[in-house]
């Protein structure tokens, strides 16, 4: 979907430069895809819900879990327009 006029964009980025830094992220990631989860679970009432971004967050905490040097970083891309419920 391409952006839209009144688009505003949020970034935040966290170099990991060392162990305490891949800890910290590591603990970040676990509680991001804790409340996540528990959410989904909580809204659906089904104990398993298929949800892109409960996956896109698994695969990230997966991956931080490995406390390796590197760059994680979230974007926010506020869009001009409601929710389609």
């Amino acid at each position: 979907m391409a952006p839209t006029h009144g688009m505003e964009r949020h970034e935040a980025t966290f170099e990991i430069h060392s162990k305490s830094d891949a800890h910290a992220v590591n603990l970040l990631m676990e509680r991001v895809y804790d409340s996540l989860r528990e959410e989904s679970m909580s809204i659906e009432g089904k104990i398993e819900m298929p949800n892109e971004m409960l996956e896109a967050f698994e695969i990230l905490r997966e991956e931080t879990a490995r406390e390796n040097p590197g760059k994680l970083t979230f974007v926010y891309e506020e869009m001009d327009r409601s929710f389609v419920e």
